[in-house]
């Protein structure tokens, strides 16, 4: 592996082994849009590596970039440009799933839920995390958490039909 010019010995193993992992949360959390989520977890690298030395030394490095990763996709939705225009629209990708049309839609009923609420679905379901779990990586209350994810599956099965069980619906987005 090539080694990142000035980074700890550690750093580059470390984004080799969760960069995927990071990139297909990323995924999921920006509704499909793989352009925006290569930036976000390009940014959040970024942030790890400033305080990788710290965070190197954590019980969970992984959780930490995770949780900075859900920051930074928090963060670019509220600061968002008025001026990107919104589309329905999903470029043409090469995809071994064996149902396209699911995931697109899977997906697309994900974009089009609130932020908070999408990060807290990606979490809980994708990321298989506990409501404690994800309370803690999105600074909210266990309260919090459990009220979005019951609001947001809801949503979610208004969109795609009751046939969908909570797990299901994000991993065939996944």
């Amino acid at each position: 592996m090539e080694q990142i010019q000035g980074a700890p010995p550690d750093f580059p193993a470390f984004v080799a082994s969760r960069g995927r992992h990071l990139l297909r949360t990323a995924f999921l959390l920006t509704g499909g849009d793989a352009h925006l989520a290569e930036d976000l977890v390009q940014e959040a690298l970024g942030r790890v590596f400033v305080k990788w030395r710290r965070i190197s030394r954590m019980d969970n490095p992984s959780g930490y970039a995770q949780a900075i990763l859900v920051n930074t996709f928090l963060s670019h939705r509220r600061r968002r440009s008025s001026s990107e225009r919104v589309t329905d629209v999903l470029p043409d990708v090469a995809v071994a799933d064996p149902d396209p049309a699911l995931r697109l839609t899977l997906l697309r009923a994900l974009g089009e839920l609130p932020p908070q609420d999408r990060a807290v679905l990606v979490l809980r379901y994708w990321e298989d995390r506990s409501v404690e779990e994800t309370a803690a990586a999105m600074r909210l209350s266990s309260v919090a958490v459990r009220s979005r994810s019951s609001r947001a599956l809801a949503r979610m099965r208004d969109r795609l039909g009751a046939e969908f069980t909570d797990k299901e619906v994000l991993r065939h987005a996944g």
